[in-house]
């Protein structure tokens, strides 16, 4: 369950996965889960039973982008808000895009420059 406009998950991409989960571990007493993917391996981090975020590695697509979070927020419609926000001085980073069982993605700059993600979630069973 979501609602429209709220945070929804934490991401950090970082070309150094064990470093990164080595930190967190050490820093916040993270735990970490590998969820298998077909572009590379998923890290879930959970605080005790709750989930906390997700690691993964930098993608080759990014072009070497420094390690960083991605926030998502959720919203009805990632494609209309995906053009409001462009409408607002906001600029896409990459096209839209749909992860299967996560939801459909745009990652853009807001109208300071600051990166965020706009996710419309798969609607989660149960």
């Amino acid at each position: 369950m979501f609602e429209h406009g709220q945070f929804y998950w934490n991401e950090l991409i970082t070309p150094d996965v064990e470093k990164a989960k080595a930190f967190y571990a050490k820093t916040l007493g993270w735990t970490f889960e590998t969820m298998p993917m077909p572009e590379g391996d998923y890290i879930l981090a959970k605080q005790g039973d709750n989930m906390a975020g997700g690691i993964m590695e930098t993608p080759a697509d990014m072009g070497g982008a420094p390690p960083q979070w991605y926030s998502y927020i959720a919203v009805d419609d990632v494609d209309a808000g995906a053009d409001a926000a462009v409408k607002a001085g906001g600029a896409l980073l990459r096209p839209l895009f749909d992860v299967e069982g996560v939801g459909r993605i745009a990652v853009l700059k807001d109208a300071t420059g600051a990166v965020i993600c706009l996710i419309t979630p798969v609607p989660m069973e149960g």
